[in-house]
């Protein structure tokens, strides 16, 4: 039972996802008014949360091990969602 448990810690899928909680973190303390710019929390708080779904994609759903096309297309569609959020942003203005 032991040796189960410490081969599941040192798992790759654990680590990703004691970096999720991390990352989760990071967003929740960028996010919550601790003096930045609010474009500037945004754009991290944007690129922690497309990082997080990228990280989910490729370990979690095992896209990591898919067909290169469907990597490829996944890759593409997460860092063109987060590009266009980002860029209306700021075309936002204020």
């Amino acid at each position: 039972m032991a040796g189960q448990l410490g081969t599941l810690l040192r798992s790759r899928v654990s680590l990703v996802w004691l970096g999720l909680i991390i990352a989760t973190m990071l967003s929740w303390t960028v996010g919550t008014d601790h003096g930045l710019h609010a474009h500037l929390a945004t754009t991290i708080v944007l690129l922690v949360a497309f990082t997080k779904v990228r990280f989910v994609g490729l370990y979690f759903m095992e896209l990591r091990d898919s067909a290169i096309q469907l990597r490829a297309l996944f890759e593409c569609y997460c860092a063109a969602v987060c590009a266009a959020l980002i860029v209306m942003l700021f075309a936002a203005g204020s």
